[in-house]
């Protein structure tokens, strides 16, 4: 018998549902595995058909060893106490009871079943991670969604966010945990507390807060954190970034390259066409209600994580180098008469092709991701308007909003990334929202260029960006038609510039009102001016009050 430079014990928790993505994750690992080492899969299950069994054991190889695990005993006595939501299963917190299963281990790794190994995953269950109790990647969700930060340092009790871990990539330290008698804590958890919005990953959290090793993100990539260069060790298509589901998610072209090796690739190409309009509206209601629901958690506890003296903290402050020169280009291009000129230095723009974007969201894929983004748009409003980093002071003239019948171009000074935000809440405050939409014209670079949550905001929350190619701006031009005939709103700075915190209005360029004459539709211009709030921004400015 040969011997193996190591023993690695990689969990999965699955039922039959999750199975062909469960088989797809193994392929993937399969093939990126070295001849020097023992891989022991041990799949935990409730509800496992033998026929599944057999097509999972297929993958057995002679360093690669399948072992299946009824745990429906061992949960018998709890599993009603097991709180689930949406679509996840009882599987999720299976892996909370590996360290008093598997007493001959002292380490092992979990995997989730939508997750597409790309290096040996001996790689990862090799990291030190000394006597810390777990080791995972910061929340991809956490990371980008303010009111999930402030749910887990104030519910959870994570004292910065930053620290709360994706529970789908774990490295864990069985001995550690049974030292601590983690299980034994949890289920004493389970009978006081309830975590609805994340469920076992929150009970993980709370309980291993303090020793925990952060990895570095290649090793548990998630598509909400947006497209980066760097290294890709595992992707994670976690919350509803599914691609047997949608077209176009970050990362598809990983997931179906394994899947195309599987049993189950007809069966995964299938359940897109199968996954219907309702389902869709079904999965944004619940993707909404989830930050209202951590918005509902959050604000039911008091808050004693601000130590410092606000005042204090204020005064402070010192102000920014880059506003402060920033300032100074503004006054000189107010000078030179220079009006349309952007005061700030904006990164290489990415040209915008026609196939890149779908100004109408006529994809199943589209509608879907405009959902969730405006959900997650306007959760990130309130979040602001909550914080006092925007602050609106009055409102005048929106009986004249009102009474708009048709289609209408927007205008508005442009002075500060916020102030759509403002013209947002107008909207929002009118009747019109009842009846109509409100679409943002943007700059390409904001559509191509940015990460993250904000990236994914600007390519999907009823934005229309500009482009340098005229085949995308005859694509631009035919959406704009078609949003003003249906009788909705479209916002565009027609002083081109973006001046921050500029207070006088600038010269006007013409491309606004002649859509408007095009499309014979009214134009609706609205100004704000700004005061001087007695709150201190980041920057070491004052945050704007804006009339």
């Amino acid at each position: 018998m040969k011997d193996y430079l190591n023993e690695i014990p990689i969990f999965f928790a699955v039922d039959n549902e999750y199975v062909p993505f469960l088989v797809v994750t193994i392929q993937s690992i399969i093939d990126n595995l070295t001849e020097n080492n023992k891989y022991e899969l041990k799949i935990m299950y409730i509800n496992l058909s033998k026929e599944n069994m057999k097509k999972i054991q297929k993958y057995e190889r002679h360093n690669v060893h399948i072992e299946f695990i009824n745990i429906n005993n061992y949960l018998e006595h709890i599993k009603n106490k097991l709180y689930t939501r949406n679509y996840f299963s009882n599987t999720t917190y299976f892996r909370l009871f590996i360290p008093n299963l598997y007493s001959q281990y002292n380490k092992a790794i979990y995997l989730d079943c939508d997750t597409i190994v790309l290096t040996d995953i001996a790689k990862l269950y090799n990291i030190d991670i000394g006597n810390n109790l777990v080791a995972g990647v910061s929340d991809g969700a956490v990371q980008t969604v303010e009111v999930f930060q402030e749910y887990v340092e104030k519910v959870i009790g994570v004292y910065d966010y930053n620290n709360y871990f994706n529970a789908g990539v774990l490295i864990l330290n069985l001995e550690e945990l049974r030292k601590y008698n983690f299980q034994e804590k949890f289920l004493y958890l389970l009978e006081k507390v309830k975590y609805e919005v994340a469920q076992d990953q929150d009970y993980l959290n709370r309980l291993c807060k303090g020793r925990v090793k952060l990895l570095d993100p290649s090793w548990n990539k998630m598509p909400i954190m947006g497209e980066d260069n760097k290294d890709k060790k595992i992707i994670h298509f976690n919350l509803g970034f599914k691609p047997w589901f949608f077209d176009n998610v970050l990362y598809q072209e990983y997931f179906w390259e394994y899947a195309k090796k599987t049993d189950f690739y007809e069966k995964i190409k299938k359940l897109s066409s199968n996954y219907s309009e309702e389902d869709k509206i079904r999965d944004d209601a619940n993707s909404s209600k989830l930050m209202d629901l951590a918005q509902k958690e959050a604000d039911c506890v008091g808050d004693d994580r601000k130590k410092i003296n606000i005042e204090y903290n204020q005064m402070s402050i010192q102000k920014s180098k880059e506003r402060l020169e920033i300032l100074k280009k503004i006054e000189k291009l107010e000078e030179e008469g220079k009006f349309d000129v952007d005061a700030e230095n904006d990164p290489p723009t990415i040209p915008l092709t026609p196939d890149n974007v779908d100004y109408l969201h006529k994809k199943s894929s589209s509608k879907i991701k405009n959902k969730i983004a405006n959900s997650f748009g306007l959760m990130y409003l309130k979040n602001i308007i909550k914080e006092q980093k925007l602050i609106i002071k009055d409102i005048k003239g929106i009986e004249n909003l009102n009474k708009v019948t048709t289609g209408a171009m927007i205008t508005c000074n442009h002075f500060n990334p916020f102030d759509c935000f403002a013209v947002e809440q107008v909207f929002l405050n009118s009747v019109q929202r009842k009846k109509k939409k409100l679409y943002k014209v943007i700059r390409e670079g904001n559509y191509t260029n940015f990460p993250g949550l904000y990236g994914f905001l600007f390519r999907n929350c009823d934005t229309l960006p500009l482009s340098s190619l005229q085949s995308t701006m005859s694509k631009f031009l035919m959406a704009v038609n078609t949003i003003l005939n249906k009788g909705d709103f479209i916002l565009m700075y027609p002083e081109q510039s973006l001046w921050w915190n500029y207070k006088k209005p600038k010269p006007l360029k013409p491309g606004t009102f002649k859509l408007a004459v095009k499309n014979n539709v009214p134009v609706i211009p609205i100004f704000i001016t700004m005061k001087d709030s007695d709150k201190i921004g980041e920057d070491g400015f004052p945050i704007q009050e804006y009339y």
